[in-house]
């Protein structure tokens, strides 16, 4: 196994990786907004921000009062104009807002990438849900928005249409139209002073406990933008910035598994663009990252990859029985490391099964480490644009996560040993 504190991309303790245009800067150089003028308040007048606009392409919202640099290290710093005090911190290269809570914690950056049809933005709207609720509670772990951007596109694009209406999510409109806005939240968790599991005590107290948090930023991209050049920098720019990778793989695309369908459901219709297939679209981001990393031939890469089987509901349940997938996932706020290996190696014999082992292949030789998840974002099939009638339901969508959490060192690992899986997944 990796040594969990090198990860490529890591920078130096000092140092901010901007999660909107991904500059590695350091703290030294975050530059200050000044607070500007309110009511009777002195300050500075809204000045036109090039920068800003430059990166979201539009003057509109871009007059804002400025600037100015000073010690990033510092959360407060005084305007040299105005005098004002503020703790506006700013990327100095987009100036882009950086929250504090993303400036004073380590930051990673997860990035989502899969086929047109992944399901990447339904897996992210569940996968928040679950970390602001059940599975939070298990870790002793808050979930919160760093910023007001991240709040509003959560609720927008995500909570309501899909928690709230039960509507399906669109798929992820190209990065061509508009700028990327990544989700940035701050993950924190109480742990006791004995071990790395939660600190939790039958009394419902924490006992020694102290908080540990890590910035969060979750970018995702359409799969379409991979084969595109105009705006393949950034996503470039953003892979290479990625602290780990997880690929979202619709299990219904490879032509071996669609023999396993669930009675009664019919297979996806399929594109005849061959980019849409899974091996494609991880070979164009793998060589593209080769490419940026400058990897020698026969050296594999560094960053961690998860590749995770979605939308596993609407497989024959027979194919699952007995499976380590059938299991569920004891919450006891560890990460249960026999589990996770009996998962993995029960994804990977589905994929030899499937004539798809030369996708495990590929990972093998490209990747110094991996890890093969099945999941259910919505845990049933849906009809007619809709939530099937249960309601969503996910299936260990959150399982990536808890690995690279795992990685990060934001959660411990434990091998509990025979006799603990006795429970099977409901509806699976």
């Amino acid at each position: 196994m990796l040594d969990k504190a090198r990860f490529p991309g890591v920078h130096a303790k000092d140092d901010v990786k901007c999660p909107y245009c991904f500059a590695v800067v350091p703290l030294q150089r975050v530059r200050f907004r000044c607070r500007g003028q309110a009511g009777r308040r002195p300050g500075c007048a809204p000045v036109l921000d090039q920068r800003l606009a430059d990166y979201t392409g539009s003057t509109a919202g871009a007059s804002l009062p400025p600037v100015f640099p000073a010690s990033g290290r510092r959360s407060r710093a005084a305007c040299p104009d105005c005098g004002q005090e503020t703790g506006s911190r700013v990327c100095p290269e987009c100036h882009n807002s950086l929250p504090s809570a993303y400036c004073d914690s380590p930051g990673r950056i997860v990035a989502l990438v899969g086929a047109k049809n992944a399901g990447k933005s339904t897996y992210i709207a569940v996968l928040l849900h679950e970390l602001m609720n059940r599975v939070g509670t298990e870790l002793d772990a808050s979930l919160v928005a760093c910023d007001d951007r991240t709040i509003e596109r959560y609720k927008r694009d995500f909570a309501r249409p899909l928690l709230e209406e039960r509507r399906l999510l669109p798929t992820t409109t190209s990065a061509a139209t508009s700028p990327r806005e990544p989700l940035v939240y701050l993950l924190t968790r109480s742990r006791s002073g004995g071990g790395l599991g939660g600190g939790r005590l039958g009394s419902g107290r924490l006992a020694r406990s102290r908080n540990d948090s890590l910035a969060l930023v979750l970018f995702d991209t359409a799969g379409e933008d991979l084969r595109s050049r105009e705006v393949r920098d950034l996503h470039l720019r953003y892979l290479e910035a990625a602290d780990a990778i997880i690929f979202l793989v619709d299990p219904l695309e490879l032509p071996g598994a669609r023999a396993e369908v669930a009675d009664g459901l019919p297979p996806p219709a399929t594109s005849d663009d061959p980019d849409s297939e899974p091996i494609n679209i991880i070979a164009r981001v793998t060589e593209a990252l080769r490419e940026r990393n400058g990897t020698k031939p026969g050296d594999r890469l560094r960053v961690p990859v998860a590749v995770a089987l979605t939308k596993i509901d609407a497989l024959r349940p027979g194919l699952l029985k007995q499976s380590a997938l059938q299991r569920t996932r004891d919450g006891v706020g560890v990460l249960d490391l026999d589990d996770r290996e009996a998962v993995d190696e029960q994804v990977r014999a589905m994929l030899h099964d499937w004539q798809a082992g030369g996708l495990d292949l590929y990972l093998r030789q490209q990747y110094a480490e991996y890890a093969l998840f099945g999941l259910s974002a919505l845990g049933g099939i849906p009809h007619d644009g809709k939530v099937g009638a249960g309601g969503v339901r996910p299936y260990r969508a959150e399982d990536p996560l808890l690995w690279l959490l795992y990685r990060f060192g934001m959660l411990a690992g434990s091998r509990p040993g025979p006799g603990r899986f006795g429970r099977r997944a409901a509806g699976m």
